[in-house]
């Protein structure tokens, strides 16, 4: 009797022994959405899915460049336009300079947007495809000279800092990055007035 007792004994204890690794197996199930949830509200500069996104929208890494992101994203802006200008004919530098703006635009808008929503975040300081393209807006049927690019580098940051009317209500443009890209060429149409002012009156040549 007292080995059945044990043996009893023994069975109704047995079931307590698989307890914890069935609690470890459920956590382990659990474990990839939590590190899911990590990743997706990490730092701003990490790629961010899909990654061709993430790649333009930062203009391939600028972004990721301190101190001011936007001033790396302008200047990246000028320096890559003075090496393919200077490989065009004159007659295709206007439409030259329109193209890189509406290409910057047009897909900068799917990739501002996609990694604004990846971040949880409106306007991310790393997305500087919206200064690409305003800072080309600004350089449109500006010489390739270091005095006019260069005036055409500090009119679009002074008027991408100030934003003066109506750029600010053009940042509330929905989906996001419509108001991103759409605020930035606000500011590169103010450059671009005041550059070609410039250039006709002589101050800059």
């Amino acid at each position: 009797m007292s080995q059945e007792s044990a043996g009893s004994a023994a069975s109704a204890k047995a079931p307590s022994g698989p307890v914890q690794p069935t609690k470890a197996r459920s956590m382990d199930a659990e474990s990839p959405t939590e590190q899911h949830s990590v990743h997706s509200k990490a730092g701003p500069s990490r790629p961010t899915r899909p990654y061709w996104a993430w790649t333009i929208a930062t203009f391939f890494g600028a972004g990721t460049l301190k101190p001011g992101p936007g001033t790396w994203g302008s200047l990246g802006a000028v320096l890559s336009w003075a090496l393919i200008g200077r490989n065009l004919p004159p007659n295709l530098l206007i439409p030259g300079a329109l193209a890189y703006c509406a290409l910057a635009t047009a897909i900068g808008i799917p990739a501002a947007t996609l990694t604004a929503r990846a971040c949880h975040r409106d306007d991310p300081s790393h997305v500087v495809i919206d200064e690409v393209a305003g800072q080309m807006l600004t350089l449109v049927a500006a010489p390739l000279t270091w005095k006019a690019q260069l005036a055409g580098f500090l009119l679009f940051r002074a008027f991408d800092i100030v934003k003066p009317p109506p750029i600010r209500l053009l940042e509330k443009l929905r989906p996001e990055g419509v108001g991103i890209v759409v605020d930035d060429l606000g500011a590169g149409l103010y450059g671009f007035i005041v550059l070609q002012l410039l250039l006709h009156f002589g101050v800059v040549r």
